[in-house]
């Protein structure tokens, strides 16, 4: 924790991404919202700041946090958007920065984006533009959001070519993740959340993966101690490649999109709407990677198997059809991967393992042995 910033809580844990003059820090803990006066303020430049959140966060947490700000004597007012994918586009992209120009924000003031993934992405591509760069600070209330899209700086919105094809990197200059706010999500965005948390325990780190199997539950019943660990230890996980490959110019970062070339596919396909979370979405997607990196002999079905059973213990989808879309065509979803922002010279890029903790990009993948994994996949 940075010295200018105390502790709120002796609950709470700081895991850091060092990115140079663009570093900060992510602290996690209970009752951050209704502390975060005395962290955010060394951030200002003046005692000002605009809260972009959502109907549904603005109901649960928005009071708390604005009296947390009332209290710390920092002028703040809120811009309340609609909830849901369906509002990560460039018709609310252009409402909002309309409303923080209303707002008269400067380029020396900060946004706070209170919310989801799609908050944090909406609000912090509107940072990002307005006045050429303003500051934001996530204030994620999911557990997707702050294990997964609040850090490293992604910012960005759908079109009907896919999802985050327009977009920026523009780091936050704290995160906030109060595990206290995940009391009030409904257990299907809880859940979702843990699919974000079970990939980084596939993509490099077993004894985790493992620790998952045997705490998995305790997460998602509200143990404190078992979700503050697991949101921490996931957060030090994508810090660590963050602060390796800042802007995905390398194979080091994309190891994050773990199952996502299938999972924004299947996104699309669904329309971006509540019919399918992202995190289910990715639940599905890690299976479907698990069964290509064992259809092309790179993986044994026993990692595909277990990855399979923790996912479907935790109440995830991991087919397509558990997902709530039956009958999916294959080219189709080929078509929709090809717009996925890793391909390169119009070859499909995944993320595949060699197991459970050891994934590896692969731009090689015969279409084929592809064909067959999907047909499967859509079959099952």
């Amino acid at each position: 924790m940075s010295p200018s910033r105390g502790s709120p809580s002796p609950a709470a844990e700081c895991v850091p991404v060092p990115l140079g003059p663009r570093s900060y820090d992510i602290v996690i803990g209970p009752g951050l919202l209704a502390a975060v006066g005395p962290l955010i303020a060394p951030l200002l430049k003046r005692p000002r700041l605009v809260v972009v959140t959502d109907r549904t966060v603005a109901r649960h947490h928005l009071p708390t946090l604005a009296a947390a700000l009332d209290a710390a004597d920092i002028e703040h007012r809120a811009i309340v958007i609609a909830p849901g994918e369906s509002t990560k586009d460039f018709a609310h992209l252009e409402e909002l920065t309309g409303l923080l120009l209303d707002a008269e924000v400067e380029r020396s003031d900060c946004v706070l984006a209170l919310g989801g993934g799609v908050v944090g992405d909406l609000a912090g591509f509107a940072a990002s533009v307005l006045r050429r760069g303003v500051d934001i600070v996530q204030a994620p209330t999911t557990l997707l959001a702050q294990v997964d899209s609040a850090i490293g700086g992604k910012t960005g919105i759908n079109t009907a070519h896919g999802k985050n094809l327009i977009g920026a990197f523009h780091q936050p200059r704290l995160v906030l993740a109060d595990t206290g706010v995940l009391d009030t999500l409904p257990a299907r965005e809880l859940k979702a959340g843990y699919a974000e948390i079970v990939k980084y325990g596939l993509l490099g780190d077993r004894p985790f993966f493992e620790w998952l199997e045997r705490e998995g539950p305790a997460v998602l019943a509200g143990d404190g101690a078992a979700r503050r660990h697991a949101i921490a230890q996931a957060c030090r996980a994508k810090a660590t490649i963050v602060a390796e490959d800042e802007r995905e110019t390398g194979e080091r970062r994309a190891l994050l999109n773990l199952g996502h070339t299938f999972a924004h596919a299947l996104e699309a396909e669904s329309g971006y709407g509540a019919r399918l979370l992202h995190g289910e979405a990715v639940a599905v997607g890690l299976v479907m990677a698990f069964d290509l990196s064992v259809e092309l002999g790179l993986c044994p079905a026993t990692a595909r198997e277990r990855v399979r059973r923790h996912l479907a213990g935790a109440g995830l989808p991991t087919t397509p059809a558990e997902a709530g879309l039956p009958g999916l065509d294959r080219d189709r979803l080929v078509t929709r991967m090809r717009q996925d922002k890793k391909v390169e010279g119009g070859r499909l890029t995944f993320v595949l393992a060699h197991g459970i903790g050891q994934a590896f990009v692969a731009r090689d993948v015969p279409p084929e042995t592809l064909a067959r994994v999907l047909a499967r996949a859509v079959a099952a």
